[in-house]
């Protein structure tokens, strides 16, 4: 089949299915919504298949010139695949059929239905803009796009003020990172006079490395993914944007969204290579944004928001790749997270609608019983994220540890430790959900279910993949061939990094040690009859911990309170004294010269004329004189 048919298909499917419900949907059953919703994705990945069967080089299309200067400066509407495009189109279709295929069986009794496929139906055809982008221009066309997406479906139930809340507050901190990189791609099309990516990464050779210019501009590009990818200092929407449907979770927050800007890292990574300050900037990021989450993780009772500060702590391990200049290994983290991530958000999901909206841990346990395939999926999505050998997560993490451990052994360290804490919480939040007693209420207790095989057969998919993609990269001490780096070997420019055969043994000895103390400790401490251990501690770092270190506390004396009261004094005291009366101020003098000069009016015709005369001399002498 004709690749480039298949690429129109890949981009333009999710974005008709968007108009057909979008339009006529309120006139559709549930059932075909539904259907017509999970075949714009579904379309998507078949088309991606078959495209990835017969690749070979780089395809690029122009639809047409959208916009250009005098001096041929112009950008146009066009998309391309290379070989990072094709592993994200992999991603972001096939883990977005499955979580399509997963809402229908969640969303299927709330009233907003079609709409709430719609948007999902959006946001797919947004990402696959992002990621097929062949300039920057456009790549930032569908980063917008999955911003208002997520805008959309964080506050899906509108309803509730809090929930708009944590919408309004995800679109803004985006905006805040959006400006850093519209300010970069300024500077980009300024500097080389161009926008299209290929161009611009060919263009680097005769760059010399450290330029400060460079360095501007990448830290401008970082900037736009502190936003997006949930780093330090603008990682606290991410937590907040839990108020979505659980879908909207695992789809955005999990497996696609937040990982644009670790997508646009690597795709620009030949420009990154050209700033060392700003890879020591974007690791010492990372590293802060994964120990900081996971830290918070620990105390966290809601499992939304344990998964939700684990995805931040995820974040920031890819975020360190980058910054050693592992760009592949920071993309095969993102591949294997998409599986065993968006696998626990819809294990949660199927927890709290087994639950009938229950979230709070410390009032569950002892589900295994009664939700047995749920248990088995969310437990290989606790073991693949805690690095337990041979599932996904372990070969992406002692990768990203490895290459830290080349770069830095501070780096190291800390990721390590952080390592340890996401072992200790993920295993904390699966003991207190599945093992001991039911804490909850006895009317809940009651009516207790599994859910459906429309919600379970996504699981099953995601705990497959979970179990079998991280081996899409061993390491060289069991196989010569990375199956991901070798893919993408042309496109992305990765330093070599390399550790002894002893270290990585070692590694594996200590870390298979150190999981099996903490699945002893933690399910000795959480598999409990009593609510009590969940119960707020009475310590200092408890404290801060559960108030998440107080950072929106903060923001709001620091940043947001400020600004709020510099607008309400502007409102109240600069507009309406200041700026109205200067507005005010010509009509108000007109007004007052024509009451002062209306005595002048006296309707005496001698005086009329006599004001005629002297105005007349007046004239002839300023024109003589």
């Amino acid at each position: 089949m004709n690749s480039e048919f298949l690429i129109h298909l890949i981009l333009w499917a999710p974005l008709v299915g968007f108009a057909i419900n979008g339009i006529f949907g309120s006139s559709f059953s549930g059932k075909t919504a539904g259907f017509i919703a999970c075949l714009g994705p579904l379309t998507g990945f078949v088309s991606t298949v078959l495209l990835w069967s017969g690749f070979d080089q780089t395809i690029q299309i122009n639809y047409y010139r959208w916009f250009g200067t005098p001096d041929s400066f112009s950008v146009d509407f066009s998309v391309m695949v290379d070989q990072l495009t094709l592993l994200m189109l992999f991603i972001v279709t096939g883990v977005g059929t499955l979580i399509h295929l997963y809402s229908v069986g969640y969303m299927e009794h709330d009233k907003g239905f079609v709409r709430f496929m719609s948007y999902l139906n959006l946001f797919i055809f947004s990402m696959l803009l992002l990621v097929m982008g062949s300039n920057l221009v456009m790549l930032f066309a569908g980063w917008e796009g999955v911003g208002l997406c997520s805008f959309l479906l964080i506050g899906f139930w509108y309803k509730n003020p809090d929930y708009n809340k944590a919408a309004r507050k995800a679109f803004v901190m985006n905006r805040i990172g959006d400006l850093g990189f519209m300010l970069g791609i300024f500077l980009l099309g300024l500097e080389f006079r161009t926008l299209d990516i290929p161009t611009l990464l060919s263009s680097m050779e005769h760059i010399e490395s450290g330029d400060p210019k460079i360095i501007l501009i990448t830290i401008l590009l970082f900037i736009g993914v502190t936003g997006k990818s949930a780093q330090i200092p603008l990682f606290t929407w991410l937590p907040d944007a839990m108020a979505g449907p659980t879908p909207v979770s695992a789809l955005i927050h999990a497996a696609t969204m937040v990982t644009a800007g670790i997508y646009l890292v690597a795709r620009m990574s030949g420009l990154f290579n050209l700033a060392p300050f700003t890879l020591d900037v974007i690791a010492w990021v990372g590293l802060a944004t994964a120990f900081v989450a996971a830290t918070i993780a620990l105390r966290q009772n809601d499992i939304k928001k344990v998964l939700a500060y684990s995805t931040v702590s995820q974040l920031g391990f890819m975020a360190v790749a980058l910054g050693c200049a592992a760009y592949s290994t920071a993309i095969f983290h993102v591949m294997t997270h998409a599986f065993f991530k968006a696998l626990l958000f819809l294990g949660a999901g199927s927890v709290i609608h087994g639950l009938h909206g229950e979230q709070d841990i410390s009032k569950m346990g002892g589900l295994r019983n009664a939700m047995k395939s749920t248990h088995l999926v969310f437990l290989i999505g606790t073991l693949a994220i805690a690095g337990v050998p041979p599932l996904a997560g372990f070969f992406s993490k002692d990768e990203i540890l490895a290459a830290a451990f080349s770069h830095s052994i501070w780096y190291f360290v800390i990721l390590a430790l952080t390592a340890v804490l996401t072992a200790w919480y993920m295993f904390r939040l699966y003991f207190a959900t599945f093992h001991g007693s039911y804490r909850g209420s006895k009317e809940t207790e009651a009516g207790i279910h599994e859910s459906g095989l429309v919600m379970l057969a996504p699981l099953f998919v995601l705990a497959f993949l979970s179990v079998v993609g991280g081996f899409a990269g061993m390491p060289e001490t069991i196989s010569s061939k990375h199956l991901v780096s070798d893919f993408l070997k042309p496109v992305v420019a990765d330093h070599a990094h390399s550790v002894s055969h002893s270290f990585e043994y070692i590694l594996w000895g200590v870390t298979l040690v150190l999981l099996v103390l903490i699945v002893w400790l933690t399910n000795k401490m959480y598999s409990v009859n009593s609510a009590e251990v969940f119960r707020s501690g009475s310590g200092w770092v408890g404290r801060i911990l559960e108030g998440k270190y107080y950072l929106d506390e903060i923001y709001e004396t620091l940043i947001s309170g400020p600004l709020r009261s510099t607008g309400t004094w502007f409102k109240n005291v600069m507009d309406p004294g200041v700026i109205d009366q200067a507005v005010k101020l010509p009509g108000l003098v007109f007004r007052n010269a024509g009451v002062a000069l209306r005595p002048l009016q006296s309707g005496i015709i001698s005086w009329y004329m006599i004001s005629i005369v002297l105005g007349l001399l007046a004239m002839i002498y300023l024109f003589l004189f």
